[in-house]
């Protein structure tokens, strides 16, 4: 069940030493309205909500699709973001798109490893160096007093519980919903530990939807993956063993092994040398992508959006950010194809809506 965070919730149970450990009690199940600013600058009529997803490097995407959406004239109402989505939506809420457009084109290979503060704790990587510079130009904002209604999705440690970040510090928010398990330290506010919101909300389009939006358009990263994900009904390891067997064949034709224990020994060394085996940080990254990929087909299942963009960007790496160039255009040419859809489903809605105006 989905949480909205209260800076005042009250700690229960167990207060020992590991702050980890001990619980928060959960606040009532509702959403706040929106602020008095918020409600100042709504108009009337339609009101829409983009979902952007999670996705690491390839959530640069995001920049093009709010450039091509403003290009468009649509500006959204209200913006729901998890991980990456929520740092891009964020800034573009508090009206620092340019300036984080300027930062993910700055990006180099080397650039990114000077932001990477690694470290011994709860991930690899602090994530202080990164944050700063990633949310430089955002200290001070609050999120309740966005021009754009906004919300930051994170997941609590412990319970799991899926937290919708509504008020409170935006830098903070940002940065608890992308600090990604074991790569990113977990961030604490108001007593929760909270990490990257794509373990369980990858694509938020129920935040959206509760926040106020008719229509939600959806902006899905991991959803041009073609032919990845599938179930393969009928494999074995045949050929890799025909493969190992010529290996042993030639290494005792060369007679380098003898005893049957060394022979094994060594046939897994050159396994490895020849075949590869992945590394650790390709291991987390790539079990995330696929866990949240199979987690975003049934949530986006269970609530669809009433718009889906699927940006084409399979050949960016979870973590080439210097790579935002071709990420960016990816986004835009993503909405570019959705537009004629998108302004379908505003007429109708806009239709719906002046018609209920005159029957009340």
């Amino acid at each position: 069940m989905s949480t909205s965070l209260s800076s005042e919730s009250r700690e229960v149970g167990l207060a020992g030493e590991n702050d980890a450990t001990s619980l928060v009690a959960d606040p009532p199940q509702h959403v706040e309205p929106p602020s008095p600013d918020q409600r100042a600058r709504q108009k009337p009529g339609v009101r829409l909500g983009l979902a952007l997803g999670g996705g690491a490097a390839r959530g640069w995407a995001h920049i093009g699709v709010l450039q091509a959406l403003d290009e468009a004239g649509i500006r959204p109402d209200i913006i729901a973001g998890t991980s990456i989505g929520a740092v891009v939506g964020g800034c573009y809420a508090a009206g620092r798109l340019e300036e984080v457009t300027e930062f993910a084109l700055s990006l180099t290979p080397a650039r990114v490893l000077a932001l990477l503060d690694v470290h011994v704790g709860s991930g690899i990587i602090s994530g202080d160096r990164l944050g700063r510079r990633l949310t430089r130009n955002l200290e001070g904002f609050i999120i309740e007093k966005l021009p754009t209604r906004f919300a930051a999705i994170a997941t609590e440690f412990n319970t799991g519980h899926e937290i919708w970040l509504t008020r409170g510090s935006l830098v903070d928010a940002l940065r608890a919903s992308y600090a990604l398990p074991g790569i990113f330290d977990p961030r604490r506010i108001g007593g929760r530990w909270l990490m990257d919101g794509a373990l369980v909300n990858p694509v938020p389009v129920t935040a959206a939807r509760a926040l106020g939006a008719e229509i939600v358009v959806a902006i899905n990263l991991s959803g041009a993956g073609y032919g990845r994900g599938t179930v393969i009904q009928d494999f074995g390891g045949e050929a890799e063993l025909g493969a190992l067997a010529e290996v042993v064949t030639a290494e005792q034709e060369r007679g380098l092994l003898s005893p049957v224990r060394e022979a094994a020994s060594r046939m897994r060394d050159l396994f490895r040398r020849r075949r590869g085996t992945p590394g650790f940080a390709q291991v987390m990254i790539d079990a995330f992508n696929i866990t949240q990929d199979r987690i975003t087909r049934a949530r986006l299942a269970g609530d669809p959006p009433d718009v889906i963009a699927s940006p084409q960007l399979t050949e960016i790496g979870l973590f080439e950010f210097h790579r935002a160039a071709t990420a960016i255009a990816a986004g835009r040419e993503s909405v570019l194809r959705a537009l004629p859809q998108i302004h379908e489903v505003r007429e109708l809605a806009e239709r719906s809506f002046l018609a209920r105006q005159r029957t009340a």
